[in-house]
């Protein structure tokens, strides 16, 4: 999603597009509200994200690039159509939606990079091994501004999703002092002492300011048995650990493949955004 957008951003510096939002929906539909596309003039390769396929796309692809045909001079520069999803589209979700149509240029680019951005999860990812580079791959395509926090020099790869920023943090936990409020922690560092001392700071903050979300420490029932131990020592309680996840992943995925991990890791998070979304 926000390598989406960086890519519809750079190609609108020099082509006018039409940018084709869903806003209200009823019932089934294929995509949810605020899922967008942006619709440039070439019908080869014209089009960034998607509405959600089918006969509902095309027809929003095929208004956009009439609308761009019309030229600068077309006074309709937004303008709303309502759907209903049924067999006359070929498409049978059986719901409604409405979609918002907006021709936009190069002025509007700090906006939208705003208003698009708007929703995303921070996420503070702690290590910069490789099931950290595959987390770091695996959250590319989805609504996360990422923080990758390391006490390392020069662990992290020259090339970097438009979604990550680095930070290099000495001692590591520090970091977790300067977290955005209402992030998800990752924890997977290369020393099980900076392990703790993440995991402690993190449960120090949430005394002082309720404000971070998932906090996830990868390792096996032992580790975490080990941990549990010397944080009671440390003067934390049995209520407060209950809010570290470890292991992290979702259960039944018990492969140890940095790519497989990271799959079953983002996977967790999603099911927890979900679920509080849902208010369960």
């Amino acid at each position: 999603m926000f390598a989406e957008l960086e890519a519809f951003l750079a190609r609108l510096a020099t082509e006018r597009a039409v940018l084709v939002t869903v806003g209200s929906t009823r019932g089934s539909v294929p995509r949810e509200s605020g899922a967008w596309m942006a619709v440039f003039p070439s019908a080869t390769d014209g089009a960034i994200g998607t509405i959600g396929g089918g006969h509902l796309e095309w027809d929003a692809l095929r208004r956009a690039r009439d609308a761009l045909a019309r030229g600068p001079s077309d006074a309709s520069t937004t303008w709303e159509q309502a759907v209903v999803l049924g067999p006359s589209l070929g498409q049978c979700c059986g719901g409604a939606l409405v979609l918002h149509f907006e021709v936009v240029d190069a002025s509007r680019i700090p906006l939208l990079r705003e208003r698009l951005n708007a929703g995303h999860t921070p996420l503070a990812l702690f290590g910069g091994g490789h099931v950290g580079r595959a987390l770091v791959q695996a959250l590319a395509p989805l609504p996360f501004d990422v923080t990758w926090i390391d006490s390392r020099d020069e662990v992290f790869p020259r090339e970097l999703p438009a979604h990550v920023r680095t930070e290099h943090s000495d001692p590591v936990h520090a970091a977790v002092r300067d977290l955005a409020a209402g992030s998800c922690v990752l924890i997977m560092s290369f020393s099980h002492a900076e392990d703790l001392d993440i995991v402690a700071a993190c449960l120090q903050r949430l005394r002082e300011r309720v404000d971070l979300g998932f906090i996830g420490l990868i390792g096996s029932a032992t580790k975490w048995a080990t941990f549990r131990s010397r944080l009671r020592q440390r003067g934390f309680s049995d209520d407060e650990l209950q809010r570290i996840t470890c292991p992290i992943g979702l259960p039944g995925i018990v492969g140890k493949q940095p790519a497989v991990i990271a799959a079953s890791v983002v996977a967790q998070l999603l099911l927890g955004m979900e679920t509080r979304k849902s208010g369960i």
